[in-house]
């Protein structure tokens, strides 16, 4: 063996030269090794490559890169129906057919070899368990024959938990629990405890704590945390003002929902005699209150993020902050940064200014009053002496609009659903999130202020934390493109050159298509995901070079971290090499965990809000409806309503002819019905049934003989 040359290194070179596999004589031989114990050390270099997945060691014990293999890594995601599929991270999913599970749950991470390609399909098997991270999961408990037994909510997991009994907590039939997993027994069986009792499952708001726990979602503050609060006054003081800008005098005001509570952001606007504007975005000051070192700081960034749901707040801070002394409330004091701007008639940034203040905004303004003066020149009583400068927002915000779409910006403009509920938590209504001339007019301000303060540490050259968003993959656009072609849509556009102008050229040139809403979600869905990261790609789906989060501290853990860093650097002059290498260590840890708790709160978003939609819909059994057909797989399609439901017309149901799924065209074709479904029909159904637990709505489609059957029922 060379001297400076592993084992490791030279199996790997060897192998990745021949790029094919070998027994374990071959690859002996051909390194020249000689003795019993160069054996032994193959064998156990061998061994450990194999489990950090960089060797594939196949059924006949030949010994291949793990890339050159048809193998891929990816997180398993099972279904009711006992099939699954792997996520594998920039490539397609992995459909598993249930025989070939292997054991395999929810969650896992796993290697999966792929057996076939079917058009735009992979298929495969499960060969290996990578990692099997068993968290604490939620059920229903019971007594199965005088044994304490759990209904696990996630039916995906096909898991045997056994409780013995001094370890139930107290719980009652019919209690939603937490369940830890104390030790694997055999196969799926495993020992479990129960930890904590969430509540009775007909009690309001169970079903949606159940689903905040299942996911790891901390509900309440620790008896630490509170006492931390006692040291955080109700107001500003005298002595927090040393330093900063007082701002107090000036038109300050802010503009949110309805029922908003935690308010991160204000704004001012004034017409400098140049002709330019002058916009001051003022942030509320958490980092301030929040500090390093303390449990405080410490259980903000475990939660990274606030959680929104329907009919609660999951804070990322405590309430005497995040509606308190955090929030911008009117009429009083309250500590900001503020980013204040100049900016030309053609949206350009010409000069700025990044400072500690003090405000105090004038009036608590709400999306709809704002629209009522911008959108239909109606002033409502209190906001007359404000409405000037509401209009020339308005201009303001149309010109850096105009300014982001010349750079790329693209605006998938998707429809969102807002759930009703009422003082029981019970939905009641499901109406379209309004997103109207106001909304844009602050969206566009802080995309502004964002850019603003990231391009400013970015060209210090510091640590810090960028919103990035990369671009998306040749092969996914151009499978998109070839099935708008498939729907009979010519599009014209350069596959090799993906800039956020082309695909925004793309979006323009489906705009009048009937499925627009539908293509436009399924080409969001062939884009990257955003995250945070400390290494700045930009973000493509802003067209923006140098992106951050600064404008939403209350509720996002890596916008407090801005805030942080904005303080050392520009205000405290903290810039020694410790304090970089500081930083340097710190940030991406940071960067991973905020974007891994983003994920988990869109994911317990996403699951209340289709839990309540099934809700909603078991009130309306029986009842007709008009949609559109918004996907179609091999077993059904599913229907879109107007009010953003969801719900699925099985195969089986379709009766008045025999449809045979077309992959190509993303279409079920009749035997008869030569024409058959396609994407974007509109149909009109009769709502079949739904379920609140398992979170599905069902359909049939409107016909004289189906009205008979369901419309029985009602």
């Amino acid at each position: 063996m060379l001297i400076g040359d592993s084992m490791e290194d030279r199996i790997l070179e060897l192998l990745n030269k021949e790029n094919t596999s070998y027994e374990v004589n071959d690859i002996f031989n051909m390194l020249n090794l000689k003795t019993v114990d160069d054996f032994k050390e193959l064998i156990k270099t061998l061994n450990m490559l194999e489990d950090e997945l960089k060797v594939y060691r196949t059924n006949k014990n030949r010994y291949m890169l793990f890339n050159n293999s048809n193998l891929k890594i990816g997180i398993m995601m099972a279904t009711k129906k006992n099939y699954g599929f792997v996520d594998i991270e920039g490539d397609e999913d992995v459909f598993i057919p249930p025989m070939f599970i292997n054991n395999a749950i929810d969650g896992d991470k796993v290697v999966v070899e792929i057996t076939s390609k079917k058009g735009m399909k992979l298929e495969g098997r499960i060969v290996k368990i990578v990692d099997r991270k068993l968290k604490e999961m939620v059920g229903e408990f019971y007594y199965n024959n005088g044994k304490p037994s759990i209904k696990l909510d996630d039916e995906k997991v096909k898991l045997n938990i056994i409780i013995d009994k001094e370890k139930t907590k107290g719980a009652m039939e019919g209690h939603k629990v937490v369940v830890k997993i104390t030790n694997k027994l055999k196969d799926n069986n495993y020992r479990g405890e129960i930890v904590k009792i969430i509540g009775h499952k007909n009690d309001p708001g169970v079903d949606i704590l159940s689903i905040v726990n299942k996911l790891g979602i901390e509900d309440t503050f620790s008896d630490e945390v509170m006492n931390e609060l006692d040291s955080i006054p109700d107001s500003v003081k005298e002595e927090d003002l040393k330093g900063r800008t007082d701002l107090r005098n000036m038109t300050i005001f802010t503009i949110d929902g309805d029922d908003t509570k935690d308010i991160d952001d204000a704004i001012s606007l004034e017409k400098l005699e140049n002709g330019n504007y002058k916009l001051g975005v003022h942030i509320a000051d958490v980092s301030y209150y929040v500090k390093e070192g303390t449990k405080l700081y410490e259980t903000a960034q475990n939660r990274g993020t606030s959680v929104y749901l329907a009919d609660r707040v999951i804070p990322m801070i405590p309430h005497k902050l995040s509606n308190g002394i955090c929030s911008l409330n009117p009429n009083v004091d309250r500590l900001a940064m503020s980013c204040v701007m100049e900016i030309n008639n053609n949206g350009d940034v010409v000069n700025y200014d990044i400072f500690e203040s003090v405000i105090r905004s004038r009036k608590q303004m709400t999306y709809k009053k704002v629209n009522k003066i911008i959108e239909e020149n109606i002033i409502p009583e209190g906001y007359e002496e404000f409405s000037d400068t509401l209009k020339e927002m308005k201009i303001l915000a149309d010109i850096l609009r105009k300014n982001k779409e010349r750079r790329g910006y693209i605006d998938f403009d998707i429809d969102e659903a807002k759930i009703i509920v009422n003082e029981k938590g019970e939905a009641i209504d499901i109406v379209l999130r309004e997103r109207g001339a106001g909304e844009k007019l602050i969206e566009d301000f802080m995309i502004v202020a964002n850019e603003t303060v990231a391009s400013h540490i970015y060209f210090m050259e510091l640590p810090f934390i960028y919103r990035v968003h990369g671009e998306p993959s040749e092969e996914k656009i151009t499978k998109f493109l070839n099935f708008i072609s498939s729907l009979g849509y010519q599009v014209n556009g350069k596959i090799k050159d993906l800039t956020p102008v082309a695909m925004q050229n793309i979006l323009e040139q489906l705009k009048d298509k009937k499925e627009y809403h539908i293509l436009s979600s399924m080409l969001l869905r062939s884009m990257q995901k955003a995250i945070y990261d400390t290494v700045n790609i930009g973000h493509f789906g802003l067209g923006s070079k140098c992106y951050t989060h600064f404008t939403s501290p209350i509720r996002r853990f890596p916008d407090t971290t801005v805030h942080r860093l904005l303080r050392k650097y520009l205000f405290k002059k903290q810039l020694s090499n410790d304090s970089i290498q500081y930083e340097e260590e710190r940030l991406p840890l940071i960067a991973e965990h905020s974007s891994k708790k983003e994920r988990d709160s869109v994911e317990c978003e996403r699951e209340v809000d289709d839990m309540k939609k099934a809700e909603y819909m078991e009130k309306h059994i029986g009842e007709i409806y008009d949609g559109m057909i918004s996907s179609i797989l091999s077993f059904g399609m599913f229907i879109e309503l107007p009010n953003l439901v969801e719900g699925l017309i099985r195969l089986d149901d379709l009766t008045e002819d025999h449809y045979v799924f077309d992959e190509s065209t993303i279409s079920l074709i009749g035997k008869k019905n030569k024409r058959g479904y396609h994407l974007g029909d509109n149909v009109s159904i009769i709502v079949k049934s739904a379920n609140k637990e398992a979170r599905t709505v069902d359909f049939v489609l409107d016909t004289e003989q189906n009205r008979k059957i369901y419309m029985k029922r009602k």
